[in-house]
């Protein structure tokens, strides 16, 4: 009977041992990286919720940015961190299509980092000058496929997620488009305002004002669902193209080997937030829109866009070193 009891008492306070972390943590300070410079939409994002979680935690959340190769700099820094939840790393889309466009990466995406909770998403539109004229996706694939290799396109850079974007677009209709890389969106937006492209997919905050005054024409959103910025405005998949959505998304993430109570209460705190009225209305203001869920959820869409962006870059035959 005694070692019985002996027994109970060490599986309870076993269990006990283990809720211990999550229910001290955070002990000191969180460091959030974002592995970006600063005033970006990854960075934008990131001081909103470390706002909040400081507020909720009573510990600082400090936005660490540290930018450089696509992301891949600022990643591996939180791989290499103490996986003990006090360093996380605020990730975009470009998390997914990484392993498929470089050739050697100093981490495996899918072991080295443990998904915590999708943060947000940020529609993107396709508009076109007014000078091409079409007036729907399907006007413009059908215009392509008439003008093989004759309609521009342009991007942020070689790379990015409006080059990713389109070529899935390219890939998934079998059009011919030339793309025209410029040093950043802003560049690439004159650019179009200029006449020198005709087709830009571009994120939607940034082109809601000329799109009101006429000097481009919004043709679909790239998401799964129509966005409340454009309500009017289809998303590709209802202009014809079944199964395109292209959803720039932000992730946490925490180094591999981060105790999974942490993990569990750091995706509760997270997705308690993403529900505040303030920060809903924070994320509208720049375009954004709050997208909480599990961790295994978010997990799993990883592995998949992981697995989608493999193909889409080996068809494209898109390298960047």
């Amino acid at each position: 009977m005694r070692t019985l009891l002996l027994l109970i008492v060490a599986v309870i306070m076993g269990a006990a041992a283990l809720d211990t972390p999550a229910q001290a943590y955070p002990t000191k300070p969180v460091r959030m990286i974002v592995p970006f410079a600063p005033g970006g939409g990854t960075d934008i994002i990131a001081r909103l919720v470390a706002q909040e979680l400081t507020q909720t935690w009573g510990q600082t959340v400090v936005v660490d940015n540290r930018g450089g190769s696509g992301g891949v700099i600022g990643t591996q820094l939180a791989v290499r961190s103490t996986p003990d939840g006090h360093t996380m790393v605020l990730c975009s889309l470009g998390l997914s299509y990484a392993p498929a466009l470089y050739s050697k990466l100093p981490y495996d995406t899918e072991k080295d980092l443990l998904p915590i909770s999708l943060v947000a998403t940020q529609p993107f539109i396709y508009v076109v000058t007014p000078s091409l004229g079409v007036g729907s996706m399907k006007d413009l694939i059908a215009l392509a496929r008439s003008k093989p290799g004759q309609i521009r396109y342009g991007s942020g850079g070689a790379g990015g997620s409006s080059h990713l974007g389109t070529e899935l677009l390219r890939t998934m209709t079998g059009i011919e488009l030339v793309h025209v890389p410029y040093k950043g969106t802003g560049p690439a937006l004159t650019a179009m305002l200029a006449g020198e492209i005709q087709v830009q997919l571009i994120g939607i905050s940034s082109v809601v004002p000329h799109m009101k005054t006429g000097r481009m024409r919004a043709l679909a959103v790239s998401g799964a669902r129509r966005s409340a910025a454009a309500p009017e405005v289809p998303t590709v998949a209802e202009s014809g193209v079944a199964g395109y959505a292209f959803d720039v998304w932000y992730g946490m993430l925490f180094p591999a080997g981060t105790p999974r109570a942490i993990v569990g209460k750091v995706n509760t705190d997270i997705n308690r937030v993403l529900k505040s009225a303030a920060l809903g209305q924070r994320f509208a203001a720049v375009g954004l829109e709050p997208s909480g869920n599990s961790a295994e959820a978010f997990a799993k869409m990883l592995r998949a866009e992981i697995a989608k962006w493999r193909k889409v870059v080996k068809a494209a035959n898109i390298r960047v070193e």
